[in-house]
């Protein structure tokens, strides 16, 4: 017999935080996508990187319609994510820098790892984001399939 998880049930102030926090997430994946795509010189990932940062444009105005729906404003949250995205994205500009594509990639997936385990974190916790998990769902997807392009150029750039 399988283990339903219980909720913690939050409260709605903490379910509208936790949204607010992937809006964060979201808004920093954005600006390392098309900080990336200013400090390559190759064209294709110049273009790919403004399609994820574009993808992530997406995502906030969906978050932040959702936020909405909950009756609050999300203030235009931009970055400032708590402790291990911000220094993912810390690893990233310091790659960025260097304008190594290899090093750019690799930082990169270190972000996208670390925003797939913020939205992991309100999935499995079903209950309390019952009203919006089709769409955490979703962008995670989204943000697992970039994770994957990245990674497959990784492998190719080392053939």
């Amino acid at each position: 017999m399988e283990m339903i998880k219980s909720s913690s049930l939050k409260s709605k102030a903490e379910v509208i935080n936790d949204l607010k926090n992937k809006l964060a997430v979201v808004n920093d994946g954005k600006e390392g996508y098309l900080s990336a795509s200013e400090a390559t010189e190759n064209p294709e990932l110049k273009s790919l990187f403004k399609r994820y940062s574009g993808e992530r444009i997406v995502y906030a105005a969906e978050l932040n319609e959702h936020i909405a729906l909950h009756g609050t404003d999300a203030e235009n949250v931009s970055g400032g994510i708590p402790g291990g995205l911000h220094r993912t994205w810390l690893t990233i500009k310091q790659a960025l820098s260097n304008n190594e594509d290899k090093a750019i990639l690799n930082a990169i997936t270190t972000g996208e790892r670390a925003a797939i385990e913020q939205y992991d974190a309100c999935i499995d916790n079903y209950a309390d984001h019952a009203d919006h998990l089709q769409l955490l769902a979703e962008q995670r997807a989204g943000i697992s399939a970039a994770l994957s392009d990245i990674e497959s150029r990784i492998v190719q750039q080392h053939n």
